[in-house]
């Protein structure tokens, strides 16, 4: 039986306020939880993008792990996960809860369900990029000020790295941190807020956040919807079954494989905002520009360093991601994404 939650109104092409506030409480688990479970690899990759170039930190993801561990023990390992949870909590709610509603309102605007159904491929995959991004622009605001403090908290060195990396002429004010900052969050907070001339706190790194996070989930949107498109296409074209006649637990498994997918791309085509928010977290280019960054980066390291370690992490938190959001809607009655 279909829930009324999902009749949309003729005039307006919206369905009832529930069942986008359902679909964003689906949103904060898949992303909040996820991003949490893999903050390990985000420690690793984090601490590689900002300090291998120098010398001062492995560059690969196990040397990183292992390095990390040994200096700070699991302390190291999870540092930063309260800030991830909340922040990419916050994020999925409006990201996937909007991203609803401006499919939603895109629809109406195209000439309805019953139009869309029938229209190109292309024309489809505008509507699944212009609603993710329209909602990412949103989300992206709410995660900033959470991604800035994990990010600080997690390019914070023990105090004998850096002079033990480096001659102790070459270790200045510039490179060594000037100060540390709380793993309590929100103390973190404030103390980011109280060095907000050096750290640009709350929204410093909002706008490659943007660069980094909307083409990212533009892809993964895109990518996902398509992909399962194209599986069940080819599955009922194979066999005459169609996305109906499989159990929960079958879609649900196809869903985290296109999500899977979707994320490997995602983390190749977003890898050098990635790499430019981590270095911006050190205190020696607090007062650099993206470009000079960048430039300072090169395009190699601007667009490998940490590659592999992001996509095993986005890769696998993409595909969760759509797995728990789908398995919340299945949950309350709306089927599976």
């Amino acid at each position: 039986m279909k829930s009324p939650l999902l009749i949309k109104d003729e005039t307006t092409g919206f369905r009832p306020l529930e069942y986008y506030a359902k679909c964003m409480v689906g949103g904060f688990a898949a992303c909040g939880v996820t991003h949490a479970t893999v903050v390990t690899l985000d420690v690793a990759k984090v601490r590689s993008q900002a300090y291998s170039k120098a010398g001062h930190w492995p560059s690969g993801l196990l040397a990183s792990i292992s390095k990390t561990r040994q200096l700070e023990g699991m302390a190291g390992l999870t540092k930063g996960w309260v800030p991830t949870f909340w922040g990419y909590g916050a994020q999925g709610l409006l990201k996937f809860g909007l991203n609803e509603a401006f499919k939603d309102y895109y629809t109406k605007l195209l000439g309805g369900d019953d139009v869309v159904n029938q229209a190109s491929t292309v024309t489809k995959m505008a509507i699944w990029a212009a609603a993710s991004g329209s909602a990412e622009i949103f989300a992206d605001v709410a995660l900033c000020p959470f991604e800035m403090v994990k990010v600080k908290m997690q390019v914070d060195l023990p105090d004998s790295v850096l002079p033990a990396a480096a001659s102790p002429s070459k270790v200045t004010t510039s490179v060594q941190p000037t100060w540390k900052i709380s793993t309590n969050m929100i103390t973190a907070m404030r103390e980011m807020q109280a060095h907000s001339a050096e750290t640009k706190f709350p929204y410093g790194s909002l706008v490659p956040l943007w660069g980094r996070q909307v083409p990212y989930t533009m892809i993964k949107f895109v990518g996902f919807y398509q992909t399962q498109e194209m599986v069940y296409d080819q599955i009922h074209r194979s066999t005459g079954r169609k996305k109906s006649d499989f159990g929960q637990g079958t879609q649900l498994g196809i869903t985290f494989a296109c999500g899977y997918w979707a994320g490997i791309f995602c983390a190749i085509a977003t890898q050098p905002m990635d790499n430019l928010v981590s270095m911006k977290g050190i205190p020696e280019n607090a007062n650099k520009g993206w470009g000079q960054m960048a430039a300072e980066m090169g395009i190699r390291d601007l667009f490998l360093k940490g590659l592999t370690s992001r996509i095993i992490m986005i890769g696998t938190l993409t595909g969760l991601q759509w797995w728990i959001y789908g398995t919340s809607k299945s949950l309350m009655g709306f089927g599976t994404s």
